[in-house]
């Protein structure tokens, strides 16, 4: 009997392929290692110092050398941090600092980490909802995904929202700084919402989410931001969020985590007054997988298999439109609900930002 023959193996492109899952294993595991630099104020306390040795790093930031000593070298091994052997000594680059250790960067991605190791601790729920075919709620995960995601988006959006995005839609900025009604659907910890009532302070904001952890924090927050007289925080989902008609309704990165989008955007053409406008942020995508095969889309999508889709699933009809539904299908939902008039305004490396009018 004849059997099939087994394939001749290239050696070589086993042993590229076998180094570069070294490397993502050790991209995996220092996931935390960042997650731990950040909340212990390592980076901080490096980008103030220079040259530093593992005995002053722990003692500045009230930690133990040995556990300092080994997460420095984890560190200098990726690239992070720099490794002098005649001084023993390490230091973080200003160009690393800028990404690892300033809030206020646009850049800054601790928080992205802080989502992505928060995300993979449930992973034994997304496994199970693999073989049921059944939802992961985004009220089901652990407190770091909702605050890694907070942390993840603002600098993009501190960076871009007033400056640029804003400006990009028709006579939306006019009205806002005129005084108008605004409704930030699926607001999280409401940094969208307090980064627009802070640059416009004639205007009044709701911000709206299903989850109710998460608007306690933004109402907190609000209230530290100092904009508490002008920004309001309800519970409430986006096919019944309820409170005014609205010159603006914005969504921040949450449109394809939504179970009815066609839905959603039916309740947001109700809402909107008759010159009104829905901007509508979404991660960057391409409309082909092809076009999505990247860093970012790579990110994208595993965000989208662990996160977003889930979400999406445990909701009614679960649409599923996942992280990377790209500008087609996004015109498809909102057309689908009435809208006549769809643009991309504007972009950057992470984020499309569209403009819908009736």
């Amino acid at each position: 009997m004849a059997t099939e023959a087994s394939p001749t193996l290239d050696e070589a492109k086993i042993g590229d392929f076998v180094n570069r899952v070294v490397s993502e294993l050790g991209a995996t595991v220092n996931a935390a290692l960042v997650v731990i630099g950040d909340k212990l104020g390592l980076y901080r306390a490096m980008s103030e110092s220079g040259p530093i040795t593992p005995g002053e790093l722990a003692e500045r930031t009230g930690t133990t050398e040995r556990y300092v000593r080994e997460w420095l070298n984890a560190q200098a091994a990726g690239g992070y941090v720099e490794y002098d052997p005649q001084t023993k000594s390490y230091t973080l680059p200003p160009e690393h600092a800028f990404v690892l250790s300033n809030e206020n960067s646009p850049y800054f991605m601790p928080g992205a980490f802080e989502l992505m190791a928060a995300t993979v601790r449930d992973e034994p729920k997304i496994r199970e909802a693999f073989r049921s075919g059944a939802g992961v709620g985004w009220h089901e995960h652990n407190h770091g995904v909702f605050e890694g995601c907070e942390r993840f988006f603002r600098p993009g959006y501190a960076a871009n929202l007033i400056s640029t995005w804003i400006p990009a839609l028709d006579g939306v900025e006019e009205k806002l700084g005129a005084g108008a009604m605004v409704a930030d659907v699926g607001c999280g910890h409401g940094a969208s919402t307090i980064l627009m009532a802070e640059g416009y302070p004639a205007s009044h904001f709701i911000g709206f989410d299903y989850h109710d952890g998460s608007i306690e924090q933004a109402r907190a927050r609000a209230e530290a931001a100092g904009v508490g007289d002008r920004v309001v925080f309800e519970v409430a989902s986006a096919a019944d969020f309820n409170s005014n008609r609205f010159d603006l309704v914005t969504s921040f990165d949450c449109l394809h985590d939504m179970g009815d989008p066609v839905g959603a955007a039916r309740h947001v053409r109700d809402q909107l007054e008759h010159d009104g406008t829905w901007m509508i942020v979404e991660p960057a995508a391409g409309d082909r997988v092809e076009d999505n095969l990247n860093p970012v889309g790579r990110l994208y999508y595993a965000a989208s298999t662990l996160l977003c889709t889930p979400c999406s699933l445990a909701q009614d009809v679960g649409a599923a439109l996942g992280t990377q539904a790209g500008p087609a299908r996004i015109r498809e939902v909102v057309t689908a609900a009435g809208f006549s008039r769809f643009r991309v305004a504007a972009q950057t490396p992470f984020n499309l930002v569209y403009e819908v009018r009736t």
